[in-house]
């Protein structure tokens, strides 16, 4: 579906074709068009490619999705892919993408599986047309731009989330297979924003210093500061992740803390049962001499011996913490 198509010079809108009539609008005129798709049919990005004379193999991963992040140069032309991330009602991460076509008078955009599109960023490029003067290469950054600052709120999710439960992880009576269960989460919701930055990061660091594609020469400065944004996520994912590997070593171990309290008290009340059952048994033999057998006061003597060794014992297991 088309969202916006709008042909700019010198920072302003000066036509707004449909996708039919894209190059006969630039061929009227100067400057570039900027083209925003989502979740195209196969008709719509078949006429952008006749219209832009756009690689067939470029198109094609456009058409398909599912691509890892990544830019690929066609000769003067640019192809990226990015992960578009947004948090769900149960905090799992929903992954759609987004795929730019570049060049010279030209930005495509493609978004699949996301309802969050790029209208502020037309909107904000349009309140700055000194900015739109740049060309294709500053509409570029701009998408990258609003893609990269999405990841900033949802690793501050994690880090957040992640403090709570370290918070909380020592209070009596937590459960500590769900506390398990949020951390393997968390621990999923990292692997899929690494699985967006890291690639991310790798091709971003191409696009500023040295050999750059042509249409962003002009705009190295602004890439190099995507690419720092990049690697302080990237660095806060390697943090979390450390965290919640050790937050579960400790959550285990708090398990076996358990365990080990547990196996204490059951230790310590067998053996007081243990003490009382011996005595039992000793004054249930059925002897017919035997001591205090037949004295008025055996059965008390007995229940008080039983009663005074079971104190005893419990007594001594509360002093050394078993009870």
């Amino acid at each position: 579906m088309l969202i916006n198509s709008a042909v700019y010079d010198d920072g302003r809108i000066v036509a707004e074709p449909g996708l039919d009539g894209v190059s006969e609008a630039l061929a009227r005129q100067s400057g570039f068009v900027w083209i925003a798709l989502r979740d195209p049919t196969d008709d719509e990005l078949g006429r952008l490619q006749h219209e832009l004379d756009l690689p067939p193999l470029a198109v094609e991963d456009a058409r398909k999705g599912h691509q890892r992040p990544k830019v690929e140069e066609y000769g003067d032309m640019l192809f990226a892919a990015m992960h578009l991330l947004d948090a769900g009602p149960d905090g799992e991460l929903q992954v759609g993408e987004v795929h730019v076509f570049v060049g010279a008078r030209f930005v495509v955009s493609v978004r699949h599986r996301s309802d969050r599109g790029f209208l502020g960023v037309r909107d904000r490029s349009e309140r700055e047309p000194h900015l739109l003067r740049l060309g294709p290469g500053f509409v570029f950054y701009a998408l990258m731009d609003a893609v990269v600052d999405r990841y900033f709120p949802l690793i501050d999710a994690v880090e957040a989330e992640l403090e709570h439960l370290e918070a909380t992880m020592f209070q009596a009576g937590q459960d500590r297979q769900a506390v398990v269960q949020r951390l393997f989460a968390l621990k999923q919701r990292l692997a899929t924003l690494r699985h967006a930055v890291t690639p991310l990061l790798e091709v971003t660091a191409k696009l500023h210093g040295g050999r750059v594609p042509a249409v962003c020469k002009a705009m190295q400065d602004y890439f190099r500061d995507v690419y720092d944004h990049l690697v302080r996520i990237q660095a806060s994912i390697d943090a979390a992740r450390e965290t919640i590997i050790a937050a579960t070593q400790v959550n285990l171990t708090l398990v076996t803390i358990d365990e080990s309290l547990v196996t204490k008290r059951l230790a310590a009340w067998a053996a007081i049962f243990a003490a009382s059952t011996a005595l039992a048994g000793i004054w249930g033999m059925n002897f017919e001499k035997m001591p205090e057998l037949k004295w008025a006061f055996g059965y008390p003597m007995a229940l008080g011996a039983i009663g005074l060794v079971s104190g005893a014992l419990y007594w001594r297991f509360k002093r050394l913490g078993w009870l």
